[in-house]
């Protein structure tokens, strides 16, 4: 094929050319939502953990198939085999999840281990597999004092280097230990208003994207290298 005049450096017969059949809703995506639910903490009494559990009850109530994963005996990234039970149970629920939502208390500024610890578990590649590539996400946080935006901040960054669609609304909740009863459920108020917009958003973005995934998230400069890859293998047969 030939150039192109005006992008020389463009291989033609690799550059795709985006149109609204190719978004056309994708077939056999009737069952409902598959929601993944990550929280950060461990504690019996754990704010980010009864916010979690307050998305899932939305999500729920929208249609979605939700599963919340609890993180304790996780054992810390790198320190045993990836055939540790809690990393597979981890890793399956991930594939099977079309969305996720990640909440982390703040704790010194940052997201906390726990929280890290579940996300440096998922791997970017699982041979031709990309676990989190093409879900979308919201992200949520809990805070012991004033509202800050820290950990939300932190999330989105892990999310966009996961390949994730972060919705651009969020969460924040101040003073978590106010905002939740004895029976660790929210009480009314804008910060749980808000909760159901980020739940409403990623639902409505679930159904949009999922079963698209592939082709949103495939790249010419993915085609290219595997372009190259080929021509090196017959070159390597010669």
């Amino acid at each position: 094929m030939d150039k192109l005049a005006d992008l020389p450096n463009i291989r033609p017969e690799l550059l795709d050319l985006p149109t609204p059949d190719k978004l056309a809703p994708a077939a056999g995506m009737d069952h409902p939502p598959r929601i993944l639910l990550l929280y950060g903490s461990l504690r019996e009494r754990s704010f980010s953990r009864f916010l979690t559990e307050e998305a899932a009850r939305i999500l729920e109530h929208f249609g979605a198939e939700v599963k919340i994963f609890d993180p304790t005996e996780l054992p810390m990234a790198g320190s045993v085999p990836e055939t540790h039970p809690k990393v597979v149970e981890l890793r399956e629920l991930c594939l099977w999840s079309e969305g996720q939502v990640w909440c982390s208390p703040e704790r010194h500024g940052a997201v906390t281990a726990v929280m890290k610890n579940q996300i440096d578990w998922i791997p970017l590649e699982m041979g031709a597999i990309r676990p989190s590539q093409g879900r979308t996400l919201a992200v949520m946080q809990v805070c012991g004092g004033s509202q800050s935006f820290n950990v939300v901040n932190t999330l989105r960054l892990l999310g966009r280097w996961m390949r994730m669609f972060t919705i651009p609304n969020q969460s924040s909740v101040p003073m978590a230990y106010k905002e939740f009863d004895e029976a660790g459920r929210m009480r009314p108020s804008a910060y749980y208003d808000r909760v159901v917009d980020v739940m409403e958003e990623l639902f409505k973005m679930t159904l949009l994207l999922r079963g698209r995934a592939d082709y949103l998230t495939d790249r010419y400069s993915e085609r290219n290298e595997r372009a190259q890859a080929a021509i090196d293998r017959q070159i390597g047969r010669l």
